[in-house]
Order: structure tokens, then sequence, then C-alpha cells
């Protein structure tokens, strides 16, 4: 049953400790001993969670408390771990770091409680010994309510340092469950928005995630890890499983109907996307057809809307501009109204130009790379009526870019800003909704079915 999958999540003091590889590798190690593994990420990275896909085999999935609200996150858990034998849940930066200003919303250490779950933590020994014991004896009395289950020491030297770690750690009261030598060839390439994605590295990725998972199987306990997993009891009151059917949020098109198609767009250049998205435009209703506009000259026969995510087009900016022909299928699409969809990177694809290179052109505006990040949680409103909300609906969002776009916003503005620097962004134009915003529509189911209605009357 699924309230009572077995279930971890691996955490860690802080970033750069070893979450994802011990995480990834530990997905894929049980799911070479034969385990349908769920595989997740707290908060809104889409990267991730493309490498858990490949080491699970099946499709990686966010649990973001700040963007969906606490309140999903056992049931969006429930849906997406249905059916299998046991859930693996990689955390977010420290374990006990959230939203800034904002308490433990959003951080590990919540969704660890939200899903009455143990923690794994990994700890980057290389420099340190004995101290190793005064950090886990802080993570683990921090708060009473979150119970770390079990130490995986990542980076150590030797035998001999492993001996002086366990040493210390045995007044603790946390059993070792694993211990990793450093490995190069678990490495994966990082660029100026953290780790390339799975989309863009191919037989390298595959090799990579195999290279976690020898790792992990080699170094870690895994019958013990499993039995961690089992000692988690049952979900939550309240965590029934999320279901993006639901009749009350979409009641079916008549009898007969049409069936729009929404393209959305993929490949290498436009990785980010929650698994969420496609099936609540499936469930409102929608034909959902993908395609690669590095490769594709034209969108879908019969597109009626598009959605166009996150991603990196300013490392394919050449290829994307060099496909003129979907270039001015897209702007063709977007004069005569259709409903468009674009966050972050999909917002730089209809720009006029990115770095001087001919987009889109269907926003009045222009956009270029720069050395500073733009990174954050995003409490916002809707200024303008459009495809995807009316005005004053209120969502939460999350930005995480190295670009500009000027003007920030047009005439129409997509979103109001709160917080102690308000500000309005992004473009709201005839169909069209473009934004920095990246969203959760699980938070907001409406706004996919007031998008696929758009389709099919526009």
């Amino acid at each position: 049953m699924v309230t009572s999958v077995p279930r971890l999540v691996v955490a860690a003091p802080a970033s750069g400790s070893g979450k994802t590889t011990v995480a990834t590798g530990l997905m894929a190690a049980l799911a070479a001993r034969g385990r349908a593994v769920s595989p997740h990420k707290v908060g809104p990275d889409y990267i991730d969670p493309g490498y858990h896909t490949l080491a699970a085999g099946r499709a990686g999935r966010n649990l973001d408390a700040y963007l969906c609200g606490p309140e999903l996150i056992g049931p969006l858990f429930a849906h997406a771990a249905r059916g299998c034998d046991i859930a693996v849940v990689e955390g977010v930066m420290g374990l006990y770091d959230g939203a800034a200003g904002e308490g433990e919303l959003g951080s590990t250490a919540q969704v660890a409680k939200l899903l009455r779950a143990p923690v794994v933590l990994v700890v980057d020994a290389s420099a340190q010994s004995r101290s190793v014991a005064a950090l886990v004896h802080g993570f683990a009395s921090w708060d009473p309510e979150v119970r770390i289950g079990g130490v995986i020491l990542n980076k150590v030297a030797s035998d001999r340092h492993e001996e002086l770690l366990r040493e210390a750690l045995e007044s603790v009261g946390v059993p070792v469950l694993g211990v990793l030598r450093r490995a190069s060839a678990v490495s994966t390439p990082s660029r100026h928005l953290g780790l390339v994605p799975v989309a863009e590295r191919g037989s390298a990725a595959v090799d990579a995630v195999r290279a976690m998972a020898a790792l992990v199987s080699q170094g870690c306990d895994l019958g013990a890890l499993e039995a961690l997993a089992r000692a988690a009891g049952p979900l939550p009151e309240g965590s029934a499983p999320w279901t993006p059917a639901s009749p009350a949020l979409h009641p079916q098109p008549p009898a007969g109907g049409p069936v729009p198609t929404v393209a959305v767009a993929g490949g290498p250049a436009f990785t980010f996307s929650y698994a969420e998205h496609t099936e609540l435009l499936t469930a409102a209703g929608a034909e959902v057809v993908t395609f690669d506009p590095l490769r594709d000259e034209q969108l879908p026969e019969g597109t009626a809307g598009l959605v166009i995510g996150g991603g990196f087009p300013e490392v394919y900016g050449a290829e994307l501009s060099a496909n003129e022909p979907l270039r001015h299928a897209i702007a063709g699409l977007a004069r005569r109204g259709a409903p468009v969809a674009a966050e972050c990177a999909g917002l730089l694809y209809l720009c006029r130009e990115l770095d001087g290179r001919p987009m889109c052109g269907v926003l009045a505006a222009d956009a270029r790379m720069t050395e500073r990040l733009t990174l954050g949680y995003r409490d916002a409103v809707a200024v303008s009526d459009s495809v995807l909300a009316e005005a004053g609906t209120r969502m939460r969002g999350h930005e995480f870019h190295r670009t500009v776009v000027a003007p920030g916003a047009g005439a129409a503005p997509a979103w109001g800003v709160r917080g102690p620097k308000p500000r309005v962004e992004g473009f709201v134009h005839q169909g069209v909704h473009a934004s920095y915003l990246h969203t959760h529509w699980a938070a907001r189911p409406g706004v996919a079915r007031r998008f696929v209605e758009r389709c099919r009357t526009s």
C-alpha cells in the first residue's frame, strides 16, 4: 500500500557533501536489486531528478513545500510512489535550510517530518576526524521530530581515517551505514547553473550513474538502508494520493468535443519540467506532444497551444537561432492568439534576440547573459488576466538564471512579485504568458484547465 511504502531521506549538513551521488547511486543500486524505486527531490531543482530518472527507471518527482504547500507533500509523494517497493528522497542544501526568512518552510527537515521518513545524513569527512561526532550529534539533536537513522561518511581518505571516524561516532548512537572513498568516476560536470542535465550528456550520464551505483553498493550496507526505510511506518493522515484527474478540477469536454494538441518544448535546450504538468494538461483534455526546438523545423501537427519550460537556450543559442523555420512557426502561432506559456528559458526564446542572435521575436524584448545569479523563491500575484490565471491569482514561484531581459516587463506584466522590494515582471500579450518564474501547477490545478480551455476555443 502507498500509505506504508518504505522510504528514507538522503540529507547532508551542507551543499556539496555528496547527496546527489549517494541518492542517485542508492536508487540505481536498489533498482539493480529488482526493487521498484520511487525517486524524489526536495525543492525546485529540475536537474537532479533527471539523474534520478535514469537511476530508477521511473520519473523523478519534486517535493517542494514552498511551491506546493506542506499539505500537498504527502499526497504528491503517495501519487508518485504508488506501486513502488521503496522511495528515496534526495534533500536540498543543508538538512535544516529552507526558504529565506521562512523558518523550516521548504527544508529537507520539513519534508522528512511531513513524510515521517527517517533521514540518512551524508557527511563530507575529508577534512575532519573526531569532530564528525560533534557535527552528527548537533544535527541529530537539533529537532527531536527529525529522526537521523544513520550516517554515510563520504570522501574518506584511508582505512585509518575510517577507523578514526567510526571511533568518534560510537558515542553518538547514530549507526554508520556506509563509507565512501573519493571517486572521480562519479563526478558530474557543472556550469553556470549547476550540474549538466542528463539530456545533454547521453552515454556519459549513463556511465556516471552506473559508477554511482557501484560506489554505493560497495561502500554502503544496502540491507540496513532498506531496513531503515521499512521502519518509516504509515504516512500521516491526509496523504491520500494526489490525482491530476479530479472531476471537480477537470470537467470533461463535451462528448465529441475537440481534443486540443498542446506542444511542449523538450530536448537538450529545454529540460526543465515537472511531470505533474503533463499529467494535468492530459487530465484537462489535451493531447500533449513533445518536440525538440533544436531538431524539429515545425510544431507538431495541429498545435493549438504551446508550453516552453526552462532549460539552457543560452548554451544552444546558435542552434536555436539557426532553426529559422521553427522560429517563424512559433511567431505565427503567437500572432494568431494561440495560448503560449513560457517560463525562464522559454521567455528568452520568445525574445527578439538572445546575446545578439535572433530568436522567435514574439516579445518586444532582448535577452543577454550576465555574471549575476538571480536565485530564490518568489511570492507572486497575477497582474494581468492571461491564459494561465485571472488577475489577482496568487502563486509561488522560483527564479534561477544568469540572464536579463530588457525591458523586464511588458505593458501588461505577468506577475507582481511581493516582498521588501516589490516589482512587476514578465509579459502578457494576446495568448502569450512569459515570465522568469518557474511555478508548480499542482499547487493551482486550475492553471492547466484554463490553459487547455483556451486552446480549445482560441
